[in-house]
């Protein structure tokens, strides 16, 4: 199947009160398991890359790989590129056929990051690309971004922000955070905030920083000697709640690097004979897939495509 706009999947996903997932790839094993997980729940998926990615794997290889694995199914995935905050990155991506496009201006003062979503808005549009756009700060580090603190999204101020960008979609700030160590006490999102945001703009929702940190994933890199100190991520009950309120799109990422993690120091573990590579990392995309399957079924959007 050819690559859909992220707008199109997630236009239905708000019409179908579920979320589509938006999973971070890397490499050929990550790829796999997302796409072999969609396969299996019959699910639509956004493949997304950050500017961290493309700096590690290549931009071309990227879209090559991605667009031939859509090509090969019949589920409806996006190609998004993750975080955009270079504005050449972001005109290199449009230009080689990405469908989506996030811009982060998140970083920089109102007035400023309206100007750049515009340009990148205008750029993206004429080629019928849809573009996600971000206000507030989330907070945490990941790839290349980072934020020391996180700044909630003003409702009213994001209405002015849709109105004014023409963004097809919004990530807004409710208390979520990059990285495993999501919380210091007791996690909670901001849910009242959401449902005015909600009331005040009509288009999709977007929630990064939102992977879950599964305690049985933690336990099982920790048994074969990762040092993960005590990460702390983002309930499913929680996860449920945002879906319920408007949230179209949830990011992952960190669960996905767990698994990666817990699936190849437990294969090297067990059978510290075998060095094929394959096998090796074999492993670790079959942990993979089975977390992209939870994390569909936990969006809903399991048999939606």
């Amino acid at each position: 199947m050819t690559l859909v706009t992220g707008s199109a999947l997630l236009k239905n996903a708000l019409h179908g009160r579920y979320a589509v997932g938006a999973f971070n790839v890397n490499n050929l094993e990550i790829l796999q398991a997302i796409v072999q997980a969609a396969e299996k729940q019959k699910s639509p998926a956004i493949l997304q890359t950050s500017e961290g990615a493309i700096a590690y794997a290549g931009l071309n290889n990227l879209v090559l790989l991605i667009k031939e694995a859509a090509k090969q199914s019949k589920m409806p995935f996006a190609l998004h590129l993750d975080h955009g905050r270079d504005l050449k990155l972001v005109k290199k991506c449009i230009d080689a056929g990405y469908t989506s496009i996030m811009y982060d201006g998140s970083h920089l003062p109102f007035a400023q990051n309206i100007a750049n979503t515009k340009k990148v808005v205008g750029w993206a549009h004429r080629k019928g690309i849809s573009v996600e756009a971000e206000l507030g700060t989330i907070g945490g580090a990941e790839d290349k971004v980072s934020a020391r603190s996180i700044f909630y999204t003003e409702p009213d101020s994001a209405a002015e922000f849709v109105k004014r960008t023409k963004c097809d979609s919004l990530a807004i700030a409710i208390g979520t955070s990059h990285g495993a160590y999501k919380f210091a006490g007791t996690p909670r999102l901001d849910i009242g905030r959401l449902k005015v945001i909600r009331e005040l703009i009509t288009i999709p929702l977007v929630l990064h920083g939102a992977s879950g940190v599964p305690s049985w994933l933690v336990d099982k890199a920790r048994q074969y000697g990762a040092c993960l100190g005590d990460p702390e991520g983002v309930p499913d009950d929680q996860i449920t709640r945002a879906i319920q309120h408007g949230i179209c799109k949830v990011n992952t990422d960190t669960d996905l690097r767990l698994a990666f993690d817990a699936g190849v120091r437990e294969f090297l573990a067990l059978k510290c004979a075998d060095f094929d590579p394959r096998d090796i990392l074999g492993h670790a995309r079959d942990l993979m897939q089975q977390v992209v399957e939870h994390r569909m079924q936990l969006f809903g959007s399991s048999k939606k495509a």
